[in-house]
């Protein structure tokens, strides 16, 4: 997701240290000490305006969450956004990153939980490496995801979905759910949407998967 640039996106970022990580690269393996407790943590690469990752961490109070968007101006977006909300929450944090380089900000197994919310699709096949689904990324994840740690992963593009499926049996992942119509299944009571999701949904179906690895994979 992409904004009309925010010359004080920057500004804003600083003004909310309390919740927002400037220099992530510092807290490598030491993300627990941040959140002072040993619960997991989930992260939410791409997370837009931050509405399903707010609302994972309001509603799951003993997970830490992160969220993490490439774009200043998008983070800025997510910043005023949380700030309007009346609850107040403590174990969530957000940080401006490139998800190919978060192998310098978190440890090998420091990571339970990927959540990969309606990624850019990069339809043309030149564009393949650039897809969060692609192996230059998975790579990356396996590293950071503990022994049996998950991706999960939604988006309304069918050939993005197909792609994924395809991307994720190279590695030892198993699939838990691949979910062709999210809005109309039984899984559906439970789903948190994302912004883009609440608006697009009415024009075809939602596409899940869940992955996880087998231990010592």
């Amino acid at each position: 997701m992409r904004l009309r640039n925010n010359p004080k996106a920057y500004d804003i970022m600083n003004e909310n240290t309390d919740f927002v990580v400037i220099e992530p690269e510092k807290f490598k393996n030491k993300w627990k000490e941040i959140f002072g407790n040993d619960n997991p943590i989930y992260i939410e690469i791409g997370m837009g305006k931050g509405d399903f990752i707010y609302e994972n961490a309001r509603c799951n109070p003993n997970i830490n969450f992160i969220g993490i968007e490439k774009y200043p101006s998008v983070l800025a977006a997510a910043i005023n956004k949380i700030n309007m909300q009346e609850t107040k929450i403590t174990n969530l944090r957000l940080m401006r990153y490139d998800a190919i380089l978060l192998g310098d900000v978190f440890n090998e197994n420091e990571v339970d939980k990927i959540y990969l919310n309606f990624s850019d699709p990069w339809p043309k096949n030149r564009h393949e490496k650039r897809r969060l689904t692609s192996s230059k990324f998975l790579d990356v994840y396996h590293k950071i995801l503990v022994n049996d740690g998950v991706i999960e992963f939604k988006t309304d593009n069918r050939g993005l979905f197909e792609y994924s499926l395809v991307s994720l049996n190279q590695y030892p992942l198993d699939l838990e759910t691949v979910n062709l119509d999210l809005h109309h299944s039984p899984e559906n009571e439970t789903n948190i949407m994302t912004e883009y999701e609440r608006k697009f949904c009415k024009k075809g179906p939602i596409y899940k998967l869940v992955a996880r690895y087998r231990e010592n994979g």
